[in-house]
C-alpha cells in the first residue's frame, strides 16, 4: 500500500502546492500593473497603430521607462484600457472619438471633444499632421467596366461583394451609417483588415474599406472612390491621454508635443510601405522616419529568423504563466466543486451548467468585458477568462472520478472507522486522481491555445505574433507564433502523460 499512502500525502497537501504558486504570480501580475514609473502607450492592431505606437514609444524613451503595450485589438479594447488607466496615451483619429468614442451625430469641435473627455480624465491633442479617412475602394478594372467611381453608384450594383472589416461593421461612423446615407442593400461579408487587400486582389470580395494612408493602395492600383455625399468626417491623427500625463512623465510630454505637425500623409504612407511591402519591422519603420532615413533598420526575418527571433524567450515565458497560473487557481476551484457536485445530486447539474455556459462566452468577448468589470488589461483579465474556461474539464474529471470509487470500499471505509474527510482524502481522491488528472491535462493542453488571445489585451505570449501576423497577413510571422505554441501544447500533454503512467506504476506496485 505504499503506493496508495503516497498519493494520500500528495492528495492531502496538494493545496500548499498550488495556492503559493497561484497567490504569488497573480501579485507579480498585478504589481506588474501597478508601476508606476512607466510610461505605457498603447496602440491597435493594424499596422499604422503600431508604427504611431513605437514612435511615440521612441520619442519618449530618452527621457522615462516607456513600454508600448501593442495590437490591444479595436478602438472599444483600447479606449477602455485608457479609461482604465492601464494605458497612459495612444493614437487616435478625431473622426473615430467624435463619431465612435463620445458618439456625436454631428461633428463637433475639438475644444467640444476636449471639454467632454476632461470628465474623464482624458484629453486630445498634437494633431501629427496627416488625415487618415475611411474610404472604400475596388479594382480599378471593375471600377472602369461597370463606371464607378463615387460611392453613390454602388447602389446600382446589388451583386457587389463588399468585404468590410468587422469593426468598420459595427462603427457607428462606419457600414450602418454609411449604407443608410447612400441607400445600399448590399449584406457585407466580415473580413480582417490585414486580409482584405489579398481578398480584392484574388477577386474573393469586389468591395473593401481602407484607411486613405494604406500603402497597398498604389501597389495593386485600387480606385478609391469618391465620398461625393460627405459622409466620412476628418480622420486627423492625434494623441489620445490621460490628463495627469504632464505631471507625471513632463520630459517625455514635452517630447511628444514636438510631433506637432511634423507626420505628412506621404510620410505616413511611407511608413506603412516600409512595415508591409519592405519587410521592416514597427520599430525599424518609425526609428527610420525620426532619423530622416539614417537609422531605418533591419528587414524582418524569414520564417526561422522569426521562429527564433529575440523575443522568444519572453514570449515562452509570459505563455508559460498565463498557462500555469490559470491551471493552478482553476484547480483551486474546480476540484472543490466537482467533489461537491459528485456527492450533492442537487447541486451537480447547476454547477456543471455553470461550467458549461462559461466555455460558451467567446473568448474575445469575455476579454472586452472583463476590462471595465477589473479595471485593467493584460495580465489579470486574462488569467481570470483562462481559469473560466479551464473549469469544467477539471470539475467534470473531478465529479466523475469521484463518482467511480466503488460503493464497497466507502462501505468498508466507513465500518473501520474512518471520517468522511479521511475518506475522501485516503480513498476516494487517490483513486479518482488519475481521471482528475486527465481533467487538468484537457484543461492545460486547451489553455495554451486559448492563451494566445490574451496578446489581445496586452498579456503577451505567442499571440502577440500570430496578432502581428494577422495585421501584416504575414504568414511566417503567423507561424511563428502558432508552432511554438503547439510544441507547448505537446509537450503538456507530454508531461500530464508521463505523470499518469508514474501513478499507474505505483497503483500497480501497490
Amino acid at each position: 500500500m505504499r503506493g496508495m499512502s503516497r498519493l494520500s500525502a500528495l492528495v492531502k497537501h496538494w493545496h500548499q502546492f498550488f495556492v503559493p504558486i497561484a497567490v504569488a504570480s497573480i501579485i507579480v501580475c498585478l504589481a506588474g500593473n501597478a508601476a508606476a514609473d512607466t510610461l505605457r502607450i498603447g496602440s491597435k492592431r493594424f499596422t499604422e497603430s503600431y508604427v504611431l505606437g513605437e514612435l511615440l514609444a521612441q520619442t519618449a524613451a530618452p527621457h522615462t521607462r516607456t513600454e508600448h503595450l501593442q495590437g490591444l485589438g479595436n478602438t472599444a479594447i483600447v479606449f477602455a484600457a485608457l479609461k482604465a488607466g492601464s494605458i497612459d496615451i495612444y493614437p487616435e483619429y478625431l473622426g473615430t472619438i467624435d463619431l465612435e468614442i463620445l458618439k456625436h451625430r454631428v461633428p463637433a469641435s475639438l475644444a467640444q471633444i476636449n471639454r467632454e473627455l476632461a470628465q474623464l480624465g482624458l484629453g486630445a491633442t498634437v494633431r501629427l499632421g496627416f488625415n487618415n479617412t475611411y474610404a472604400l475602394a475596388m479594382r480599378a478594372g471593375d471600377s472602369t467596366q461597370r463606371s464607378i467611381t463615387r460611392l453613390s453608384e454602388l447602389a446600382r450594383h446589388q451583386d457587389l461583394r463588399f468585404g468590410l472589416s468587422h469593426e468598420f461593421i459595427g462603427r457607428s461612423d462606419g457600414w450602418p451609417g454609411l449604407a443608410r446615407r447612400y441607400g445600399l442593400a448590399q449584406t457585407p461579408r466580415g473580413l480582417d483588415h490585414g486580409i482584405a487587400y489579398e481578398a480584392l486582389a484574388a477577386g474573393q470580395v469586389d468591395i473593401i474599406d481602407i484607411y486613405s494612408t494604406d500603402a497597398k493602395i498604389a501597389k495593386l492600383g485600387l480606385r478609391v472612390l469618391r465620398d461625393d455625399l460627405d459622409y466620412f468626417p476628418r480622420y486627423d491623427a492625434l494623441l489620445l491621454y490621460r490628463l495627469d500625463i504632464a505631471q507625471r512623465f513632463p520630459r517625455a510630454w514635452e517630447a511628444l508635443q514636438h510631433l506637432e505637425g511634423r507626420i505628412t500623409e506621404t510620410d505616413m504612407i511611407a511608413m506603412n510601405a516600409a512595415v508591409e511591402l519592405n519587410g521592416q519591422s514597427f520599430a525599424a519603420a518609425a526609428r527610420g522616419f525620426l532619423t530622416q532615413g539614417r537609422d531605418a533598420g533591419e528587414q524582418r526575418a524569414g520564417l526561422f529568423g522569426k521562429l527564433f527571433g529575440d523575443d522568444l524567450w519572453r514570449l515562452t515565458r509570459q505563455h508559460l504563466a498565463l498557462v500555469l497560473i490559470s491551471i493552478a487557481v482553476a484547480a483551486l476551484a474546480g476540484i472543490p466543486l466537482g467533489i461537491v457536485a459528485a456527492f450533492k445530486p442537487g447541486l451537480r447539474q447547476p454547477v456543471m451548467a455553470m461550467a458549461g455556459v462559461l466555455q460558451t462566452i467567446p473568448s474575445l468577448a469575455l476579454l472586452a468585458m472583463l476590462i471595465p468589470l477589473l479595471g485593467m488589461i493584460g495580465a489579470v483579465p486574462a488569467l481570470v477568462a483562462l481559469c473560466l474556461y479551464a473549469l469544467l474539464p477539471i470539475v467534470r474529471n473531478t465529479c466523475t472520478g469521484i463518482g467511480q470509487v466503488p460503493a464497497g470500499l466507502r462501505q468498508a471505509a466507513l465500518a473501520l472507522g474512518l471520517s468522511r474527510r479521511d475518506r475522501l482524502l485516503h480513498i476516494d481522491i487517490p483513486l479518482a486522481l488519475p481521471v482528475i488528472l486527465a481533467g487538468l491535462k484537457t484543461a492545460a493542453v486547451m489553455n495554451v491555445g486559448t492563451a494566445t488571445i490574451a496578446a489581445f489585451i496586452g498579456a503577451g505570449g505567442y499571440g502577440e505574433r500570430i496578432s502581428i501576423g494577422l495585421a501584416l497577413n504575414d504568414n511566417d510571422m503567423l507561424l511563428a507564433g502558432a508552432i511554438p505554441a503547439a510544441a507547448l501544447a505537446l509537450v503538456t500533454q507530454a508531461l500530464f502523460e508521463a505523470v499518469e503512467y508514474l501513478l499507474r506504476r505505483k497503483r500497480s506496485k501497490a
